[in-house]
């Protein structure tokens, strides 16, 4: 039986590049992004049914975002990419390139999710480039003033962050952490955690995580 989706289940997202114009609008965004997950679920040989199943959504919702007139909320991102045994990083991976070595400034993508009703949410940034080869994922989260993670999120896997700038609240399991920058956390990715902003200006977290789920 599927749950009944709400509607902050799903909204836009977008890659750009920082400093420069986007490299794409949300519709061709989420175009791709549902081109791709209809490609994964047809390589494993399931039905929309099954997919929505796992992923604890309706199949309407999962036919809209194959069809790019949805993307799913980070958590719903979360169920998809465990669901179709992929990851985040290839679902809005623009083209199958060659693994790289170096990841010049300014030409890291900046992936944006979970925009907010009001402010701009978080953007990550991409560090290492998406290969199907790395153990690790690193990602920079950029948090707006206001901004906050849809969680709280639980996968398989580790993860290690430092925070850069400004101020934020980490939640692991039933603890609530204040860090600022220059801290550092570490914890087992299948505790539920979610993050927010606390301060007055952006704050931005290097993040770390393996197994790869970005």
């Amino acid at each position: 039986m599927t749950s009944k989706t709400s509607k902050d289940e799903f909204h836009t997202a977008a890659i750009s590049t920082p400093g420069g114009a986007p490299e794409t609008d949300e519709a061709s965004a989420a175009a791709r992004f549902g081109m791709r997950a209809r490609l994964a679920r047809q390589i494993r040989g399931m039905t929309l049914k099954d997919v929505a199943k796992v992923a604890g959504c309706s199949e309407s919702l999962l036919s809209k975002i194959e069809n790019g007139k949805a993307s799913p909320s980070l958590p719903m991102l979360h169920r998809l990419v465990e669901a179709l045994e992929t990851n985040i990083g290839w679902m809005f991976e623009e083209t199958d390139g060659e693994e790289g070595i170096v990841f010049r400034r300014g030409a890291r993508p900046l992936i944006a999710l979970d925009p907010l009703r009001q402010g701009a949410g978080i953007r990550l940034e991409r560090v290492i480039p998406y290969s199907s080869g790395h153990l690790l994922q690193c990602n920079i989260h950029h948090v707006e003033v206001g901004g906050e993670s849809a969680g709280p999120i639980q996968h398989a896997g580790e993860e290690v962050g430092y925070v850069l700038e400004g101020r934020i609240a980490l939640m692991v399991g039933a603890s609530t952490f204040q860090l600022s920058s220059g801290d550092s956390f570490v914890f087992r990715s299948e505790l539920p955690h979610h993050y927010w902003n606390l301060g007055t200006s952006v704050a931005s977290i290097f993040w770390v995580n393996t197994p790869p789920t970005f």
